[in-house]
């Protein structure tokens, strides 16, 4: 019991610590770090991050349409938000009660955060010793810079990778209600989460195909096992977050009425097109490495036999190659935790660990850098309050 309670206060501090150090700069109004420029706005520099206050309008109206009119002066068409699911605004406005909306969100930003790194550790103790699974939760705490950044300022992502990572946690160890609920719950976080619904259906049904093919009639039912069928929660939840918008916005469809939100686009590697909206630079090296990193931890699973591991890293490794935005990297930490797994036998030799302790400096200025300009132009936070 002590050494559970150690490693628990373990988890919350890696995944609290590293933020605390993101925010210490901004809180503390500093000028300028490591001659980084820093905006003197303090924490209304971290609230104000992309796409925090978007959620905290959802928050605040309830996709409310004339009372994002008229209190809302941003230059989006009141569809927008239908790109912005309703969970992490419905937990917003829960804790809003104890600490005002801008704080609130913060504070399921880290709570979130703590139960996705807690999952991470549940399924890297699956496959390393105690020890190396520590020390490859903390690397999930620090890389890659992305997800720390997103970790540190209000964002749905932390609830959603949780979520994620729970669903498929329980479903590898073959609680598919459990898998079905947290699959839900990463539904009702971001939309993405349907594709983990295909990767565990694929995963299913792929092995059937051959015996389909030759099975008799009346072998049929047989062949099927029902057990993975709270799965389809996954996709009931966004049949559900569908009918809430037929009657807020009068369109079940308005998530894809929503505007510039969708970026998928044939053929593959748009993201090359620098005139593309959500691109607009040349400067894109480091994509390439991504689709590097992704595509060998891939190729790791399929080499190590983790079916179902590798079905979820490839459908969603699949759909990122027809992203055309420059955020490529937070389009892909869904499957950061199982890339890491993957790459497990690198991670945990010591001549990383020196390699990691190096790569904190630069995850920690880049971190700064982007926060200090990833900010929404807000001249009245009073609609926020």
């Amino acid at each position: 019991m002590a050494e559970r309670l150690k490693s628990f206060l373990l988890i919350v501090l890696f995944s609290i610590v590293p933020t605390l150090f993101v925010w210490l700069p901004f809180f503390l109004r500093v000028s300028e770090f490591w001659n980084i420029p820093l905006p003197q706005t303090g924490m209304a520099t971290i609230v104000a991050n992309y796409d925090g206050p978007l959620y905290l309008v959802v928050a605040k109206t309830l996709y409310n349409v004339a009372a994002i009119k008229e209190n809302y002066q941003f230059a989006l068409p009141v569809e927008y938000y239908a790109a912005h699911f309703p969970l992490f605004p419905a937990l917003i406005r829960l804790f809003s009660y104890i600490a005002g909306f801008p704080y609130a969100m913060l504070a399921v930003t880290i709570a979130s955060s703590v139960l996705a790194t807690y999952f991470f550790h549940k399924l890297a103790s699956d496959f390393v010793n105690k020890g190396d699974a520590l020390w490859m939760t903390f690397i999930f705490s620090v890389l890659p810079a992305r997800w720390l950044i997103v970790r540190s300022i209000g964002s749905p992502e932390p609830l959603f990778v949780a979520a994620f990572l729970a669903s498929v946690y329980f479903f590898k160890n073959k609680k598919y209600l459990y898998a079905g609920l947290w699959g839900a719950v990463a539904q009702l976080t971001k939309s993405p989460a349907i594709l983990l619904f295909g990767a565990y259906f694929l995963y299913l049904a792929v092995p059937k195909i051959k015996e389909l093919v030759t099975a008799k009639r009346k072998n049929l039912l047989k062949m099927f096992d029902f057990k993975p069928l709270p799965i389809f929660l996954i996709p009931l939840a966004l049949i559900g977050i569908f009918g809430l918008y037929s009657v807020v916005y009068k369109d079940f469809f308005a998530y894809f009425h929503s505007g510039d939100n969708i970026h998928i686009f044939f053929p593959p590697f748009q993201i090359f097109n620098y005139s593309a909206p959500w691109v607009g630079t040349f400067w894109l090296e480091e994509v390439i490495y991504i689709y590097l990193f992704g595509a060998l931890g891939l190729s790791q699973l399929i080499k190590q036999k983790e079916n179902l591991m590798a079905w979820v890293v490839g459908v969603f490794f699949a759909t990122t190659i027809f992203v055309s935005h420059r955020d490529l990297m937070r389009y892909m930490l869904p499957i950061v935790p199982f890339l890491l797994i993957a790459f497990r036998e690198v991670l945990v030799k010591k001549e990383f660990k020196f390699i990691a302790i190096f790569l904190l400096i630069p995850v920690y200025l880049f971190s700064l850098a982007y926060i200090s300009q990833n900010v929404m132009p807000i001249s009245d936070w009073r609609p926020f309050l």
